[in-house]
């Protein structure tokens, strides 16, 4: 037995009979696992592998095949850094360049219900969205279709080089492959969500760090308009002035030159490095040379500048970041140092907006983790507010067990909360209290009522009120979850002020 439902570009079947994990999307068919009531599918690619003469090149049509095709296991997380750790987006244990793939978790029995598109972290050189803390079961529980997206990374993601801008096409896209594969991978959803229950009009993309950057570049983005009615961005950013080709093409001949390959490597020659080569030369993850840049064809202009002239893509928006963002400085390279460049290039100019009592080394981490992240969420929350409704945030929450040794709420350590997923690292499952998976619980459910509603309408947070300059109101959440007002304005209009006399000299 079977049901036939129209997609937006082509006519899917999803099956409603013995098997509920069996979908016929415009590929062809796919067998996923039941589980407890959600049907998951794994490894689904969304575009062609971008491997050989398509190695930087922008994605193309996903591949078909025939038969059943086996969907229970993750495809490889994209090229990057091997790390003995789980940080920033999570390890990435097997790799392949033909990794352009995607999963989606939805109700055994869903029809029409809201899609959540998630952006995984990384600063656009590592993770992958299998990474175990991703897992789609639980935001799929609440009544909503959630999927998981790998895209390019590093080098083989935001590369630019003179060889390859010559034999591009004048207008062709390119340079941000990272990002085209995200706007490709919304098309596929919009092309095959239904076959999963999903509604192809109602999705909201979402993402943490890179991920919420991209979010931020996907809303100055044309490319991807249509694509999604709702945008959620954790400590994203959004306040930075990203490089242009020809400061790109530089990095990428430097970037040849570390793969052994002369100042005059061909297009040809650089596509015949091992991808294990080139991730070796790129280094570490410190640094953001492998980032969106200014390509002047997909990306023409830092993100904040649409924003600020109210070009960006009109959706809801729920946008914050966390207590101590600050802690991903280090494994990025940032020096505590560098925090002076923000306050106009000596600290003690801070002093009053921060109060008195702190050591540098406390002033330059507030500063770092608000320059970042917490004061642009702010200017951007504002910027947005002038079309759809914005919803700002400030997570603090920290696990009981934890609170005491704790400087604040880590970079990412939101995630877990809204995915509930700590039982992904039993490491810290026997952290949590029964107040903490509470939380989890509503927190959770206020990021679901935003993805169904656009308004994050939800119990911990009641009236949480859309943003206002004026009134200036954001829902701080943590072990007292509560609206303020003006939450640390002196300290963000002090950045706030440096960053835009610095961009306007």
């Amino acid at each position: 037995m079977g049901l036939s439902v129209t997609g937006c570009s082509q006519l899917v079947h999803i099956e409603t009979g013995s098997n509920p994990a069996a979908r016929q999307i415009s590929q062809g068919a796919l067998k996923g696992e039941a589980r407890e009531g959600i049907v998951a599918f794994k490894g689904i690619p969304f575009a062609a592998p971008p491997v050989g003469p398509l190695r930087w090149k922008p994605p193309q049509a996903a591949p078909g095949w025939t038969g059943t095709r086996e969907a229970t296991q993750y495809g490889p997380a994209c090229p990057q850094p091997m790390r003995s750790d789980a940080a920033g987006g999570g390890r990435a244990d097997v790799q392949n360049e033909d990794c352009l793939t995607l999963n989606v978790w939805s109700p055994a029995a869903a029809k029409g219900l809201p899609v959540m598109v998630w952006l995984h972290g990384g600063a656009y050189r590592i993770g992958s969205g299998s990474y175990p803390i991703y897992d789609g079961s639980m935001l799929a529980r609440q009544g909503v279709v959630l999927v998981t997206i790998n895209y390019r990374l590093g080098d083989l993601g935001y590369f630019a080089h003179p060889a390859l801008t010559a034999e591009a096409d004048a207008k062709a896209p390119l340079g941000n492959y990272g990002m085209m594969d995200q706007v490709a991978a919304l098309r596929w959803v919009r092309d095959n969500i239904t076959a999963f229950g999903g509604d192809p009009s109602h999705v909201t993309v979402f993402g943490e760090s890179a991920g919420g950057g991209s979010v931020i570049y996907l809303l100055a983005n044309p490319a991807a308009r249509g694509l999604f009615s709702k945008a959620i961005v954790e400590s994203g950013g959004g306040l930075t002035n990203p490089a242009g080709l020809a400061q790109q093409e530089k990095a990428g001949v430097a970037a040849a030159l570390r793969m052994g390959l002369s100042d005059k490597a061909t297009a040809d020659d650089l596509r015949a490095v091992p991808a294990a080569r080139l991730i070796e030369a790129q280094g570490s993850v410190q640094g953001m040379a492998s980032a969106p840049f200014m390509d002047g064809r997909y990306v023409s202009e830092a993100p904040w500048r649409a924003f600020a002239a109210g070009r960006e893509i009109d959706v809801p928006l729920l946008i914050g970041a966390n207590s101590n963002d600050a802690s991903v400085m280090s494994a990025l390279g940032v020096p505590l140092a560098s925090a002076a460049i923000y306050v106009g290039g000596d600290l003690s100019k801070a002093g009053k907006a921060y109060g008195e009592g702190l050591s540098q080394a406390e002033l330059a981490n507030q500063i770092l983790g608000d320059a970042w992240f917490a004061a642009p969420a702010r200017w951007i929350a504002s910027a947005a507010s002038k079309g759809a409704p914005s919803f700002l945030y400030h997570f603090s929450y920290v696990a009981e067990e934890r609170r005491a040794q704790s400087a604040g709420a880590n970079h990412g350590s939101e995630i877990p909360y809204i995915f509930q997923t700590w039982d992904k690292l039993p490491s810290l499952t026997g952290a949590l209290s029964a107040n903490d998976r509470a939380f989890a619980s509503s927190l959770s459910a206020c990021w679901v009522a935003f993805a169904k509603t656009g308004v994050p309408a939800c119990a911990i947070a009641p009236g949480w009120p859309a943003y206002s300059e004026d009134q200036d109101q954001l829902v701080e959440f943590g072990p007292q979850t509560e609206v303020r007002r003006n939450f640390r304005k002196a300290q963000h209009d002090l950045l706030l002020g440096q960053f835009f006399a610095r961009v306007t000299k």
